[in-house]
C-alpha cells in the first residue's frame, strides 16, 4: 500500500475514461493516462488522432470552442477539473498552455510578462519587475532583452517569441505546461534551445507536449503516450476518432514497444 501511495504523490494529473467530443462526434475515446510530477510526457501519433484535443481538453481551453466537451474525469490535485464548482480560468492559470505558433502579445516585453500577473492583480512596480526577470531568467531569455524590455515583443525572432511566451506562462506560476508542437514553426537551432529549456523547467514543473517529430520526442520527453487512429464504416460514412495505445517509459515505448502497432509507427510504416 505504501508504494500505491507514493505513486499517487508522485501524480500531477491524471485522465481518468476521458472521451472527448466536438458535437456528437467523438473526436477521442475513453483516454486513462497518468501524468507525473516533474516529468515530461510527449503525446505523439499520427495528425487526427486527438493529441491536440486532449491537450485542450486538460486545462479546460477545449470547451472554449462551440460544443466541445469532455465526458470521463480529469483530477488535479484530488479534485476533479471538470467539476461544477471548478473556476476554468482558475484551472488555465495552474495549467499554463504553449501554442504551436508563437503568439506574443502586441505590447512591450514586459507588459507580456507583467500581464497574467497584473490581471490577478498584482500592482506594485517593484513586484511586477521581479516577476519579469525572475520569468525571462526561467525562459533563458534575460541575457537577450534585458537591455530594452520597452521593445515590442512582435519584433523578437521565432525562437525569443516562443520563449517570452514560455515566459509569459511561468509568470503566473503554474504546476503544469502543455505545450502544443511548441518548435513547429521554428528551425533546428531555435527548437534544441526549447529542447534545452524544457529539460530545465522539468526542475520545477510537469510538461506535457504534442510532437510530431519521434527524435524531440525520444530526446526530450520522459514517458510517452501513443495516439492512433481508429476507422468505423457508417451507412453512408466512416467514423474516425483517436484512441490511446500505449503509454510507457519513453525508452520503452522506442526501443521495446509493447504492441506491432506502436512499432509500425515509429518506424514510419504507417502514419
Amino acid at each position: 500500500m505504501a508504494e500505491q501511495s507514493n505513486c499517487q504523490r508522485d501524480l500531477a494529473l491524471e485522465l481518468r475514461d476521458c472521451s472527448f467530443y466536438y458535437g456528437a462526434a467523438r473526436a477521442v475515446a475513453k483516454v486513462s493516462l497518468p501524468i507525473y510530477k516533474n516529468r515530461i510526457t510527449a503525446l505523439i501519433g499520427p495528425s487526427g488522432c486527438g493529441k491536440s484535443t486532449v491537450l485542450r481538453g486538460i486545462n479546460r481551453m477545449l470547451e472554449l470552442t462551440p460544443g466541445a466537451r469532455v465526458e470521463g474525469q480529469i483530477i488535479y490535485r484530488g479534485k476533479n477539473l471538470y467539476a461544477e464548482d471548478v473556476d476554468p480560468v482558475e484551472v488555465r492559470r495552474r495549467i499554463g498552455m504553449v501554442f504551436q505558433k508563437p503568439n506574443p502579445f502586441p505590447k512591450s516585453i514586459f507588459d507580456n510578462v507583467a500581464y497574467g500577473p497584473r490581471l490577478l492583480g498584482v500592482r506594485k512596480k517593484s513586484t511586477l519587475e521581479e516577476i519579469v526577470e525572475r520569468s525571462l531568467r526561467g525562459a533563458s531569455l534575460w541575457d537577450e532583452v534585458s537591455g530594452d524590455l520597452n521593445k515590442s515583443g512582435m519584433a523578437l525572432s521565432g525562437g525569443q517569441q516562443q520563449r517570452l511566451c514560455i515566459a509569459r506562462t511561468i509568470a503566473v506560476e503554474p504546476d503544469i505546461i502543455l505545450m502544443d508542437e511548441p518548435c513547429s514553426a521554428l528551425d533546428p537551432i531555435a527548437t534544441q534551445r526549447i529542447e534545452e529549456l524544457m529539460s530545465e523547467l522539468q526542475r520545477d514543473y510537469t510538461i506535457v507536449i504534442v510532437t510530431h517529430n519521434m527524435q524531440q520526442a525520444q530526446r526530450a520527453s520522459d514517458t510517452t503516450a501513443f495516439f492512433n487512429i481508429r476507422k468505423q464504416s457508417e451507412i453512408g460514412h466512416e467514423v474516425r476518432w483517436g484512441e490511446l495505445v500505449e503509454y510507457n517509459m519513453t525508452r520503452q515505448v522506442f526501443e521495446n514497444p509493447a504492441l506491432p502497432e506502436t512499432a509500425d509507427y515509429i518506424a514510419g510504416r504507417f502514419g
